[in-house]
This record gives structure tokens, C-alpha cells and sequence, in this order.
């Protein structure tokens, strides 16, 4: 059985003021699994009173007893690993051991959180003079706004809640319409673990219409947001107007350089197994395969190999490894992109077309030589398309993994130390992995730079954007 998914605010589970419902659709399928409340401008203000009113008592909360409540939620995830991850995979489409992990991984960061939280420490300054003391104060900014979408249900909202609860901020989180009941079971995991009903907030509904009345409204301090570069911008400059808070993390177009002394196999198998992930839908996916010439046919050959081989299904069954699109739009872009490459003269190695006509399955997709001016190589393509360019000399490598606006994550293979030295300093990016695929740990940062967006949702700088800074001097009578 698949719940029909309500909003929670104020402690209570509720449909929207207005009755309006959207269906919640399967990918693989096309199926109606069950209705989503829509929240209306009533529901969001009694949201925002919520979120006024548990602030007020959370910021109260210890930081030691706020980790006990984080730690007990993951416990829960963990517990309901089975339960979840089937509702992830019907409404999201990936493999169900790719949503069992995605779960597990969202305990590992709740825990991370947890105990981060209770190292948010001031500091005292030595003074200049003799009776003055001088102390720094860390306290939580406020309600936050946060908003996730659908390609990780689980791990994108809980960096997002785990950061805020952690410092003592309240938080509104407007989840994703086409994968919201995965959200539903974080949020039941945190309140059955002890956070008061007033402190978490879950609503859905038009994106622009609750992003437009939330960002500006008094009561939010403090808004996170992971998604597109442009809707990023709009939301950005909206809390920018009104001196919101924000952490950005946006679009990516990742670079994937191999060199010529590269470890191909290694290469191939890690590439291969994070271009295909999840259906390509991952913001930190590689995507623009960058190869020697003296390595270049034998890294094609193999990871042409590698799409062929893989197992293109319902996430469901045994042995699939790439599941559907995740939603009919998104076979729509793959099938432009395509039929762009192909027409500026790329070649098409294997896939580039739709699987059948139920659900949203899309062929592993390989090009190779595509022109810089190709779409594909220009506009993140979010989905299981690779474009593979060569390159003779290291220096044209390097200003083409720079090229883009976009700088979220980047990927290279070398057995040099002096090439892995000159990649650290030169690609940019806000992650950079090298001969292996080692991003998006709890422990370590994750976000951009440029047009990718600001701020980090991993690492002790996650809780950085969720604290205020306030200085304390007093001298003696």
C-alpha cells in the first residue's frame, strides 16, 4: 500500500485548506500511486506561525538533548530502511539498493548533525586591557525555509532539516510534488523521535507561489535551496532583497578528466557506475568526459560496454540497475539533447532513444567528438546522456574543465602527483575527486562555487549559514 501524502503543520497531519490534491505518479509505471495535499496561502501562514512559535521554545532546547532527539531519528530511518526505501523507489524510480542506501546515508548525516551541533562553540578573546572580558555567542538565526527536490528525497531535505534542528532553528521544509511521501518518512522519523510538532513544517504546492511567500515573509530568517542555477538566482536574489540567509546549491556540469597514465579499468567502473546512478539525475554526476588521446578508444570501447551492459528496469525487480526517468519531461530533454548532438555532428556510440512506451526509460546514452557548441556539452543534462571529448594536451584539458559557469563537482584519474597537484589548484570547483568517487560524505563539504551556488551542506561549515554571530564586551565595575 502506498499513503496518500498529507501536510504536517502545527503537529498535525492535515489536507489543505482548500482540499486541492495532485497525484503522486510511479516512472516506471505511469500509474497513480496515491494524492498529495496542496498548501494554500492559509496553510502556509499557519506553517509560519508554527514555525514562530517552536522556534521560540526549540533555541531554549540544549544542544545536548537537541542531538539525543537527532540520534533517535536515526535510529528510526534505519529501523524503517525496508518500508522506506520501497516507497522511494515506487515514487521516485531509482533501484531499491540505491534507495536503501540513499536511506541509511540519511541516518549517517542525521547522526552527523546530531553531534555537530553540539560543537557550535563560541570563543573568548583576550582583551586588551586589564577587567574587560570579550566572548563570542553562537545562537541559532531563526525559522528557516527550505526547499529539496525530487532526485534525492531523503538526503537533500535532511542536510537541509538536520542543519537547522541542530542549531536550534525551526524549519518549514517544501518538499518535492513528484517524490513527497519519501520526505513524509523523514519528517514522521524526526517527530516520532521527540521534535515537537511546531518545530518541523512539511508543505507542497506550486513552487513559485510558496518560494515567492515564504523567502519574504518576516517570521523566515534564513532559506536553503537545492536545485536549477536559474530558479537558484531568482530565490537568491529574493532573499538577498530581504536580507534573508541563504545557502545555494545549484546546478553542475561536472568535468571528468582522464589522463594518459590513468588507471582505465578504475576509471571505466567508477565513471561509469556515478554517470548512470539514479538515471544520470544526480547534480554531481559526471558528464563531460574529458580523455587523453593515446587512452581515448580504449576508455570508449569500455565504457560503451559498461551502458550496454547495463540493466534498464523497474527499480523493483531483481537486478536492475537503472531505473526510470522522473517524469515525462525528463524524456522529453534527453530526447532534444539528443537529437541536438546529433545534428552538430557528435556521434552516437550506443543509446539516444526512449525504452518502450510505459514509464519513462530512457537507453544508456553515449556520444563521442561532440562540438562545443552542442547542447550537451553546455547545459546540464540530468539524465543518463555522456559526452566524451579527447584532448592531446593537459593545459586544453584544464581550460575546458573551467569553460562553464557551472563549478559544483569535478572528477579526475591520474597516477601523477604533479597532475593531481595542479588539479587541486587550478580546476574549479567546489569538490574535486581524484582517482576515486569520493564526495557527498556527512563528514566532508558539499557545494559549489560560481554559478553553482554558495555555502556548504556538508562538513562542520554546514551549520555555519543556521548561527548568528553576536560579541559580548564587558569590563569590571
Amino acid at each position: 500500500m502506498f499513503p496518500d501524502v498529507h501536510l504536517h503543520i502545527a503537529g498535525e497531519w492535515r489536507r489543505g485548506a482548500t482540499g486541492q490534491t495532485l497525484p503522486i505518479l510511479n516512472p516506471a509505471t505511469g500509474d497513480t500511486l496515491g494524492q498529495l495535499a496542496v498548501a494554500s496561502r492559509k496553510d502556509l501562514d499557519a506553517a509560519l506561525a508554527a514555525a514562530d512559535r517552536g522556534f521560540a521554545a526549540w533555541r531554549k532546547v540544549s544542544a545536548f538533548e537537541r542531538s539525543k532527539v537527532l540520534r533517535k531519528a536515526a535510529d528510526l530511518l534505519r529501523a524503517r530502511v525496508d518500508e522506506i526505501a520501497r516507497i522511494m523507489t515506487l515514487e521516485q524510480g531509482k533501484p531499491l539498493a540505491e534507495s536503501r542506501v540513499e536511506v541509511l546515508a540519511g541516518a549517517d548525516t542525521m547522526d552527523w548533525f546530531a553531534e555537530e551541533g553540539r560543537r557550535a562553540y563560541g570563543r573568548v578573546i583576550p582583551p586588551r586591557a586589564e577587567g574587560v572580558m570579550q566572548i563570542v555567542l553562537r545562537e541559532p538565526v531563526g525559522p528557516v525555509a527550505a526547499f529539496t527536490p525530487w532526485n534525492f528525497p531523503i538526503n537533500q531535505a535532511v542536510r537541509k532539516v538536520a542543519a537547522s534542528l541542530c542549531t536550534g532553528c525551526s524549519v518549514i521544509l517544501k518538499g518535492p510534488e513528484d517524490t513527497p511521501a519519501s520526505c513524509a518518512a523523514l519528517v514522521q522519523a524526526l517527530l516520532d523521535a521527540g521534535v515537537p510538532g511546531d518545530v518541523l513544517g512539511l508543505v507542497f504546492g506550486d513552487p513559485a507561489a510558496i518560494s515567492s511567500y515564504l523567502i519574504p515573509h518576516p517570521v523566515i530568517r534564513k532559506m536553503s535551496f537545492t536545485g536549477s542555477t536559474a530558479v537558484g538566482k531568482e530565490l537568491a536574489a529574493l532573499a538577498g532583497k530581504h536580507m534573508k540567509r541563504a545557502t545555494m546549491e545549484l546546478g553542475g556540469h561536472a568535468p571528468a578528466i582522464v589522463f594518459r597514465d590513468a588507471d582505465l579499468g578504475k576509471a571505466v567502473q567508477v565513471l561509469g557506475a556515478n554517470k548512470f546512478r539514479n538515471a544520470g539525475q544526480v547534480c554531481v554526476a559526471p558528464t563531460r568526459f574529458l580523455v587523453h588521446d593515446s587512452v581515448f578508444d580504449r576508455f570508449v570501447d569500455g565504457f560503451v560496454d559498461f551502458a550496454r551492459t547495463l540493466k534498464v528496469g523497474d527499480g523493483l525487480q531483481e537486478g536492475v540497475k537503472m531505473g526510470p526517468l522522473a517524469h515525462g519531461r525528463r524524456i522529453e530533454a534527453m530526447e532534444a539533447l539528443v537529437a541536438d548532438a546529433e545534428a552538430k555532428g557528435a556521434t552516437l556510440r550506443t543509446g539516444g532513444k526512449r525504452i518502450g512506451n510505459r514509464g519513462h526509460f530512457f537507453e544508456p546514452t553515449v556520444f563521442t567528438d561532440v562540438p562545443l557548441d552542442a547542447r550537451i556539452m553546455n547545459e546540464e543534462p540530468f539524465g543518463p546522456i555522456a559526452a566524451i571529448q579527447r584532448f592531446s594536451d593537459d593545459e586544453e584539458a584544464f581550460a575546458e574543465a573551467n569553460r562553464l559557469p557551472y563549478g559544483l563537482a569535478a572528477y579526475a584519474y591520474t597516477r601523477s602527483s604533479e597532475t593531481a597537484t595542479k588539479l587541486a589548484t587550478r580546476i574549479e570547483s567546489g569538490m574535486l575527486s581524484i582517482n576515486h568517487h569520493g564526495i557527498a560524505l556527512p563528514e566532508t563539504p558539499f557545494g559549489g562555487v560560481k554559478d553553482s551556488g554558495y555555502g556548504s551542506e556538508g562538513g562542520s561549515e554546514a551549520i555555519e549559514g543556521y548561527l548568528n554571530t553576536r560579541f559580548v564586551t564587558q569590563a569590571a565595575f
